[in-house]
């Protein structure tokens, strides 16, 4: 049996957690991408920092040790879209947050137009009216390889626009009515 696992959290604290520059940054991420906390931003912070680490290392490589290893990073910044093919080493430097958080499957699911606004992104998602190629997906910040996201559709079938009516134009009648300047409206009261 043994003792239980020990989950690692997927990012690091900031050294500086109380800064007002960062806290306004990712205030400004949080509400931009519909992410549910601070940490989110930290776990794409985090995946950047892994990426970068490792173009800083491929760097300081002489040219034939570097070839093999930076295929690799490539290719696979490639397939999650989140760098273009023919780049190199020195582009991964130049990656930000919200490179990462664009491949993000709640990002994507507003950009095709599946939902309106990030939270409601966010809520199909969690309650399994988004699919990939048929399969079911119920995490917002699922990474989408490029080659999956033409199979982004809805699971169950769903009509963003049920329940919103389209605004009418108010009569001069119906805009005094409300005011209570209408005929009849007036009532006395009774002692």
């Amino acid at each position: 049996m043994g003792d239980p696992r020990k989950f690692r959290n997927k990012f690091e604290r900031p050294k500086r957690l109380w800064d007002e520059d960062r806290i306004t940054e990712d205030k400004e991420l949080r509400s931009m991408y519909g992410l549910k906390n601070s940490s989110e931003v930290w776990k794409a912070a985090a995946e950047l920092k892994r990426y970068r680490r490792e173009a800083r290392r491929l760097l300081s490589l002489s040219a034939e040790e570097r070839e093999k290893d930076a295929n690799k990073i490539l290719a696979k910044l490639t397939k999650l879209g989140i760098m273009k093919k023919g780049g190199t080493v020195d582009d991964i430097l130049s990656l930000t947050v919200k490179d990462i958080l664009e491949r993000r499957l709640q990002t994507i699911v507003v950009r095709k137009g599946l939902a309106r606004t990030m939270r409601q992104a966010r809520q199909l998602i969690t309650h399994g009216f988004i699919s990939i190629n048929g399969r079911k997906i119920t995490i917002p910040s699922y990474m989408v390889e490029s080659s999956e996201e033409g199979g982004i559709s809805y699971a169950k079938p769903f009509d963003i626009n049920a329940g919103i009516t389209a605004p009418t134009e108010e009569t001069e009648e119906q805009k005094k009515e409300a005011k209570g300047e209408g005929e009849g409206v007036t009532e006395e009261k009774e002692g």
